[in-house]
């Protein structure tokens, strides 16, 4: 089967939204993760990790506390200000995946459009 020009330039339109709208579904997890991370209260966990020695020897031993600093959005004391941006962060998702998602639909229409 031959396509012309057109049908080419349609399928691949086709494809390339696709493949957008994959690419957003697979990101949705990893940008919830981080926005629900934003979103807790400050954590603060001990940690030990050993470094790499370079010349073969054994490496350092090193201990130290991570400390991930959060919205505390389920807080009902928090400011005005610190609750607009747990609204942002809230509304991160649906912008990000949303907005691949119109991309994705613009590239598909706009060649059944401009033809």
């Amino acid at each position: 089967m031959v396509l012309n020009n057109k049908a080419q330039v349609f399928f691949y339109s086709l494809m390339l939204g696709i493949i957008i709208i994959v690419l957003a579904l697979a990101l949705s997890g990893p940008v919830k993760d981080i926005v629900d991370s934003a979103r807790n209260g400050t954590t603060t966990r001990n940690v030990t990790y050993i470094t790499d020695s370079v010349d073969g020897l054994g490496g350092t031993t090193v201990n130290g506390t991570i400390t991930t600093i959060g919205l505390d959005c389920t807080n009902s004391t928090i400011s005005t200000f610190d609750k607009g941006a747990c609204v942002v962060a809230d509304l991160t998702i649906f912008h990000f995946i949303g907005g691949l998602v119109f991309i994705a639909g613009a590239v598909i229409i706009a060649r059944l459009v401009m033809q």
